[in-house]
């Protein structure tokens, strides 16, 4: 069907704005949809391991509505719709087995994607055509070409987008990436960006990796969508499929839309990237394995300027976390703490390990007339998506930074598999003078699914 082309959003609050002096707030049932209370619809999407708790920041604020969920698990459905109607203390959340029912719902403003890597690309660009805004895990897909697709998607439809990469509504990690935007480190030479190695039994299930029937509250079938079939097999499904290829990334593309993230951050590389990645060190388990992840892995990708920055998980001499080491200092930031060269810029605090009270440190308060440049200050990454919805403004993680801060991870995997340096063209998005390697870019789709954006 031939869509009838209309004002964006913005542009139509811009002009209510200049017309009749209101802010460009304003509630979602503005747009013609029949919000309860006037309040932001959702729909919430997978009741894994990011479900629930995005579930749970989106029903503590009042101007947000969850109105449906979607799972193939029954049991997991189940359990989503008593958490969100038991919060409501009413029916009114609707269950959904397929995702496509609950994206035609016009009532529905937004939607939270909390799906296996693999599921990425067809539920944002789905959302995107039926008008939703988007909160979607990290990484932003599975291959790259799938991450392109998203970001054509989200600009062709004007969507607002947020990344659940919330480590930028930190005040650490803002504070550690303007240190090195405001050049308090001089020139920027190298990156560090240190990732977890191994293996997480999150689901308990690491005992459970023989082949068995799919069982009876799962559809299997729908569940694979994209992916190759294969086998079930409990212990790669549900919170441990990151640990399969057909499925996720391993620790590297599970954390790289993190620490990259803020290593990007810190950079300026928000709508760029390397130059070329180099592979290091990688440790695969058997092609065969039920968890065939890298469990260790070292790369090195360079950045204009010359700036180099070593990706690894598993190293010892990369600690976890991001690392900027300039001309004139360093500075270090992860969830667990704040560390930098300069005595200036720190402030000394003690904090409690286990039975013993350690000391720490945290970034010092640094005025304007220190930080002459300042980042995006989110008022939580939950609350910015929300915000942004009613004002048509970037969030703190859009669509392209997503993009960009992934694909590193991306480009060092391919890299690894391949045991060989590539060159990527960062204006371009394409790998140079590697046909082979350029392949791995993009994978096909299993049977009649389909990514039209």
């Amino acid at each position: 069907m031939k869509r009838i082309p209309r004002p964006t959003r913005r542009q139509f609050l811009t002009a209510s704005a200049a017309a009749i002096g209101f802010p460009t707030i304003v509630p979602s049932s503005i747009f013609g949809q029949d919000a309860p209370s006037k309040k932001i619809t959702m729909a919430v999407f997978g009741w894994g391991m990011m479900g629930p708790s995005n579930t749970n920041s989106f029903l503590n604020e009042t101007d947000c509505q969850i109105v449906a969920a979607c799972d193939v698990d029954k049991n997991n459905l189940e359990a989503a719709l008593n958490k969100i109607n038991g919060h409501y203390k009413n029916t009114d959340c609707k269950g959904y087995h397929d995702y496509r029912e609950v994206m035609a719902r016009k009532d529905i403003d937004t939607v939270m994607l909390a799906l296996p890597d693999n599921w990425h690309a067809l539920t944002a660009v789905e959302a995107a055509k039926n008008g939703k805004d988007i909160y979607g895990e990290k990484p932003l897909a599975r291959t790259i070409s799938e991450q392109q697709a998203i970001v054509k998607a989200v600009q062709k439809y004007n969507r607002i987008w947020q990344t659940g990469s919330w480590q930028r509504s930190q005040d650490n990690f803002r504070i550690a990436a303007e240190i090195v935007r405001n050049g308090l480190i001089g020139k920027l030479q190298r990156v560090e960006v240190g990732l977890p190695s191994g293996h997480n039994d999150f689901a308990g299930t690491k005992d459970k990796l023989q082949v068995t029937p799919p069982p009876a509250n799962l559809d299997y079938e729908f569940w694979i969508g994209p992916a190759q079939m294969e086998d079930y097999i409990e212990g790669r499904v549900h919170k441990n499929w990151r640990w399969n290829y057909n499925i996720g990334g391993g620790q590297l593309l599970d954390w790289i839309g993190h620490h990259c993230d803020i290593a990007h951050w810190g950079m300026d590389m928000d709508r760029s990237g390397p130059s070329e990645v180099k592979p290091i060190q990688v440790d695969f388990p058997p092609r065969t394995a039920p968890w065939n992840t890298a469990t260790k892995y070292r790369s090195e990708c360079t950045y204009p300027g010359g700036v180099v920055m070593t990706i690894a998980g598993g190293h010892p001499d990369i600690k976890m976390g991001t690392k900027w080491i300039g001309s004139d200092g360093w500075v270090w930031v992860d969830r667990s703490g704040f560390d930098c060269s300069k005595d200036e810029l720190k402030q000394k605090i003690q904090k409690r390990e286990g039975d013993k009270v350690v000391e720490a440190f945290k970034p010092a308060k640094l005025g304007e007339d220190v930080i002459k440049n300042p980042l995006y200050k989110s008022p939580g990454h939950h609350r910015n998506f929300l915000d942004s919805v009613k004002s048509r403004q970037p969030t703190i993680t859009p669509v392209e930074t997503a993009h960009r801060s992934a694909t590193p991870g991306h480009l060092s995997l391919i890299s690894l598999m391949l045991n060989r340096s590539i060159k990527w063209d960062a204006e371009k998005e394409v790998i140079v003078g590697d046909d082979d390697a350029s392949k791995l870019l993009s994978r096909a789709y299993r049977g009649d699914w389909k990514l039209e954006v």
